[in-house]
């Protein structure tokens, strides 16, 4: 299908690259990205601020016999697999770093997919249990999603975008987000939580519907 091109909406997505049912978020974008033009952002957040820069233990949540939960089906509706088996929770900090560093690449190389650095560090962390919080991981993915790999490590082993991780973090709590994914149209209009289709186009005929 044709995207409709005649009005294009930002969108900033709000997440967090350990959250699941924000790789769900990403995936209905993708599908809604279809039908509708969408100027997309992303914003950072901590889901745990207490994990430690070297990430945290965690106990595996499911058996490896147990029937499928509400996510993993929802997960492999779209397309994505869960993995069980996890034993780690990593710090996403580092990640968010790169996320800025790849927007601000991807504004000087249009033509990029906006969501390839996320849809790919997500699998990292969730289908193949990968830790994301080591820059290694971060600089091999950022490679495969079309990003420079060694001014990316420079970036992030200097920190250069810290700050703007930070003030991400800043906005994110003066707006009121309390829980991702959020999704914010036009700067006007949040949805919270990893909606499906319909929401998103109640959301967006909304947003159009309304005068600035």
């Amino acid at each position: 299908m044709t995207p409709d091109t005649t009005t294009s909406t930002s969108l900033i997505i709000v997440s967090d690259f350990v959250c699941p049912w924000c790789y769900v978020g990403l995936k209905e974008v993708e599908v809604l990205m279809e039908r509708h033009a969408l100027d997309i952002r992303f914003a950072p957040y901590l889901l745990d601020p207490s994990t430690p820069p070297e990430g945290k233990p965690r106990k595996p949540q499911s058996a490896p016999d147990a029937p499928p939960s509400a996510l993993e089906l929802r997960g492999e509706s779209l397309g994505i697999t869960f993995s069980r088996g996890r034993t780690f929770t990593s710090n996403s900090m580092l990640a968010h770093q790169a996320q800025e560093f790849a927007a601000e690449y991807e504004e000087h190389h249009p033509g990029m997919d906006p969501l390839a650095f996320h849809r790919l560090m997500f699998k990292a962390y969730f289908t193949d249990l990968e830790d994301v919080g080591k820059i290694d991981t971060i600089v091999r993915i950022g490679a495969q999603a079309g990003l420079p790999g060694a001014e990316l490590r420079e970036a992030l082993e200097s920190g250069r975008y810290e700050k703007q991780v930070e003030d991400g973090l800043a906005w994110a709590r003066a707006v009121g987000v309390t829980a991702v994914p959020t999704f914010v149209f036009d700067e006007r209009l949040g949805v919270v939580g990893a909606q499906d289709q319909a929401v998103f186009e109640q959301a967006l005929a909304q947003v159009h519907a309304q005068p600035r």
